[in-house]
């Protein structure tokens, strides 16, 4: 007959597993310093509010914020902007399309916009503006300073208006780079 045993085995701990445990550890603590870098210092989530950016973007879509594109440059003609209006952090963020660029002069006549005295051709459709605002004369940006519009040319508080103004390249949190809601119009943003 077959003896008991009623002692365990000692399980001996292989510097193999040791190894495989220390790799786990090192992987996993890696993603997430990667995770946290990308989410603090590049990317960061918001949603749109109102019709101001239709039909590019529509009220409560959800994009992604590249944070450090502008750490690198400027934003450039057409880009679509997320700031602080005058950087009052008590504000939700406005996202628009900039239009001028630091050092040009800006005007609004019979509904088309002005750069320097040259007619504006852009690639979106949009209607004539109705009110040209505070661009019914002669604005000149300075060196830190962008004109912004929203796509809905007639529905979006912008630079239009004094209480948004020249948005300062300060109060610019980034470039809306990516809707990832709804789900049917997943992608970047152009």
């Amino acid at each position: 007959m077959g003896e008991l045993h009623f002692y365990k085995r000692k399980k001996k701990v292989s510097a193999s597993l040791l190894r495989e445990i220390f790799i786990w550890i090192f992987d996993i603590t890696v993603v997430l310093i990667i995770a946290f870098v990308l989410v603090h210092f590049i990317g960061e989530k918001t949603s749109i509010i109102g019709e101001s950016m239709s039909p590019t973007l529509e009220n409560n879509d959800v994009v992604i914020i590249n944070k450090f594109v502008y750490e690198l440059g400027s934003p450039d003609r057409n880009d679509i902007i997320v700031f602080k209006p005058n950087g009052n952090e008590k504000l939700h963020y406005y996202i628009k399309r900039v239009i001028g660029l630091p050092g040009e002069t800006i005007q609004i006549i019979d509904g088309k916009i002005y750069i320097d005295g040259e007619i504006l051709e852009e690639n979106i459709g949009t209607d004539n503006i109705s009110n040209p605002g505070l661009a019914s004369n002669p604005i000149t940006l300075g060196s830190d300073e962008y004109f912004v519009l929203g796509d809905n040319r007639n529905n979006s508080e912008d630079s239009r208006f004094a209480e948004i103004g020249n948005v300062n390249i300060n109060d610019i949190a980034g470039k809306a780079w990516f809707r990832i809601a709804p789900s049917d119009k997943i992608g970047f943003i152009e």
